[in-house]
């Protein structure tokens, strides 16, 4: 990037923290704080541990720093400014996850487009979200779009401010369905032969939330799909399973078809080829519901994490909280454009063009000088593949 792109990027992100009332998070002093100013080259260099105190004034240190990237710390600290994180003194720290489209199982590199990538992300937050609103019943939930890749949520409930990090390793496994065996999903009861050798034993999937719940769905939803199939078509289907031949399949199918009550219960000892059917489903539950988190974010209790209102210095685009019930509606490549370049056009002498989506405009962009709308100018310029023309 050369020096006249950097200075005209460091004057509108001033101009845009100008006019831009920005919330710091809760207990702001004590956190610490970090940011990338716009340096020569391509290194970006942290600048960090920083309390707010040695910042002073948080809009007056945007508009005078007019950084890249600003970001405060996940934890909390008696001495957020020390120059050692043992020095700091840890307290506690919010429960912070972080969704990165470039991450996800998803997302094919080089083939989904920005927007597409963002669209995949949004779906795996609310998979996040059903987590942590439904299976943890956690209530301080902060919902950020990241001015980039993705979404972060920051989870502020008293009881997990104190986790350690092997504490917040066991969320994330449970979140990305680590290690989920099928008989932990699987409730045993003696309904026959009590004081016999071998009693008689009702065993039934748990079908009330958490993963047993998404086992059921995705199990009765393959239960339906069987039953709507003629015979043939239905045994063919069952035989794709891994050790279930032409018996079991026709004993599975056979329940399938007179126990479908049962089955809507989470009764699984209708047959035992029925429960090995049922099994396969917690592995595709995981598949299809887990998920895709960046794991060390979450257990680090000391991560700095992008400051919301702020400016993201690889894009131009501003991240921002959103209210859950903004979800749906919530447009990053419209949404997350900065009012500041809206409304004009610059010129710059682009290196690298292509399709362009921002605004809920596709721009297809040509190689050399160019005179764009200045959101994708700047977009442009921030990830390198345009350059400030001389004035």
């Amino acid at each position: 990037m050369e020096e006249r792109t950097r200075a005209y990027l460091r004057g509108r992100f001033r101009d845009h923290y100008r006019r831009t009332e920005i919330t710091p998070p809760p207990a702001a002093n004590e956190r610490e704080w970090g940011f990338i100013p716009w340096t020569e080259g391509p290194d970006m260099t942290m600048v960090r541990h920083r309390s707010l105190l040695e910042l002073g004034d948080l809009s007056e240190f945007l508009v005078r720093k007019r950084p890249r990237h600003v970001y405060f710390s996940a934890g909390r600290f008696r001495d957020p400014g020390a120059s050692s994180m043992h020095a700091k003194d840890w307290q506690s720290a919010d429960l912070v996850f972080d969704l990165d489209a470039d991450h996800l199982p998803s997302v094919t590199l080089g083939s989904d487009s920005y927007a597409e990538m963002l669209a995949k992300c949004k779906e795996a937050l609310f998979r996040l979200l059903d987590f942590l609103e439904n299976d943890f019943a956690f209530d301080d939930l902060e919902i950020v779009f990241s001015g980039g890749r993705g979404y972060h949520v920051h989870v502020r409930d008293e009881n997990v401010l104190h986790l350690e990090r092997e504490h917040r390793r066991e969320i994330v496994d449970y979140i990305r369905g680590i290690g989920l065996e099928f008989e932990e999903l699987i409730e045993s009861e003696t309904v026959a032969g009590l004081g016999r050798k071998t009693p008689t034993e009702r065993r039934t999937l748990q079908i009330e939330g958490g993963w047993g719940g998404r086992t059921h769905e995705h199990f009765l939803a393959y239960v339906d799909e069987l039953l709507e199939l003629d015979e043939d078509a239905a045994l063919e289907r069952l035989q794709e399973f891994d050790g279930i031949g032409e018996g079991k399949a026709a004993a599975a199918l056979n329940a399938a078809r007179n126990n479908r009550d049962q089955l809507e219960a989470g009764n699984v000892t209708v047959h035992t080829a029925v429960a090995q059917l049922a099994e396969r489903f917690a592995n595709r539950a995981v598949d299809r519901d887990n998920a895709p988190i960046d794991e060390p974010v979450t257990t680090d209790t000391n991560r700095l994490i992008r400051l919301p209102g702020s400016l993201h210095g690889g894009s131009g685009l501003q991240t921002v909280r959103l209210e859950r019930d903004e979800l749906d509606e919530f447009d990053p490549l419209v949404d997350a454009i900065p009012e500041t370049f809206r409304g004009h056009e610059i010129a710059v002498h682009v290196l690298d063009g292509g399709e362009i989506e921002l605004g809920g405009d596709s721009f297809t962009v040509q190689d050399g000088d160019q005179s764009l709308p200045e959101y994708v100018a700047v977009f442009m310029m921030a990830r390198g593949r345009a350059e400030k023309e001389k004035e």
